[in-house]
């Protein structure tokens, strides 16, 4: 009888050698089961958009067959796409996990946060965020952040420290040699976690081909009435979108990041399919947040004076 050992084709001929993806996910999953053993009542942010998904999709491996021991939190800008939150909805439901939803709407009915001239309600989400987490004493809070979508984001550890008022403060961050990482924290402080620190989006966007895992619709090339604002394709809507000498068209877009429908900008793309995503992010020199994100580009510092204040 002749035996047949299986290997990974990575190149080097070993049969022990793990591929790209598989070392990003084993990383990943290692990453959740650390911060299980360690924390109390962790819960993992979850938007309905592809980083998340694929950071639960992990975390569903990491635990299986038993149910994944973590809530989840979405902070609803009201400004979100409804394929978005209906996705949402249906994958909460499908695996029975509990949600937790952070209004911005409630902050402004009370008077406690104001609209924006420009419509956008994306930098309104970081005090509901900080609320929800000191109200239901998380203490850690998994987010679907990628070192290469923002200069910010790639200073951050994977375990990172938040003081009492959810504030990051860059200069407390902690080494993190050979894949440990230290989740002390006192009393009121907690960690943000980010299994997805080491992937590309190009990485996102394969895992999920290997993967077989479902996204929503607005992902790929579909006709949709938008108008150009700051060299980006917007839907329109109640937020304050168009303007008066912006004109709606009907295009073939499709989004590279989901956020707040007044910041997210769409491409001209024909990708209807995941191959055809895929060749498509890999010819782009342009990050998803630097191409489509109109929050980012408030300011050279954006998004990190925003993650000092205690946004993700």
């Amino acid at each position: 009888m002749t035996t047949t050992v299986a290997t990974v084709k990575d190149g080097t001929g070993s049969p022990y050698a793990l591929s790209h993806l598989d070392a990003l996910e084993s990383e990943a999953v290692h990453i959740f089961r650390e911060v299980a053993g360690e924390f109390e009542n962790p819960v993992i942010l979850f938007s309905g958009g592809k980083d998340s998904i694929v950071m639960l999709h992990l975390a569903l491996k990491a635990f299986a067959p038993a149910a994944v021991p973590f809530s989840l939190l979405h902070v609803d800008t009201g400004h979100n796409f409804p394929e978005v939150l209906e996705y949402r909805d249906r994958v909460v439901a499908a695996h029975g996990l509990r949600l937790h939803v952070a209004l911005v709407q409630d902050y402004i009915d009370r008077g406690v946060l104001k609209e924006r001239p420009d419509g956008t309600r994306n930098p309104l989400q970081t005090l509901p965020l900080t609320e929800k987490i000191q109200s239901e004493r998380f203490d850690a809070v998994f987010g679907g952040g990628r070192r290469d979508e923002e200069k910010a984001r790639a200073k951050e550890r994977v375990f990172s420290l938040r003081d009492e008022f959810s504030q990051w403060d860059p200069r407390r961050q902690r080494p993190e040699l050979w894949n440990l990482y230290n989740g002390r924290h006192a009393p009121g402080e907690h960690v943000r976690v980010f299994p997805l620190s080491n992937w590309t989006e190009l990485d996102v966007w394969q895992y999920i081909d290997r993967e077989g895992i479902e996204l929503p619709q607005i992902y790929f090339a579909h006709e949709r009435e938008v108008f150009a604002r700051s060299g980006m394709w917007l839907t329109a809507g109640e937020w304050g979108g168009p303007k008066d000498g912006e004109t709606v068209e009907k295009r073939l877009v499709r989004y590279r990041t989901v956020g707040d429908m007044s910041c997210t900008g769409a491409v001209d793309s024909d990708a209807t399919t995941l191959d055809a995503v895929i060749a498509e992010i890999a010819a782009s020199r342009l990050t998803e947040r630097g191409a489509t994100r109109a929050d980012d580009k408030l300011s050279e510092a954006a998004m990190e004076d925003r993650k000092r204040e205690g946004y993700f």
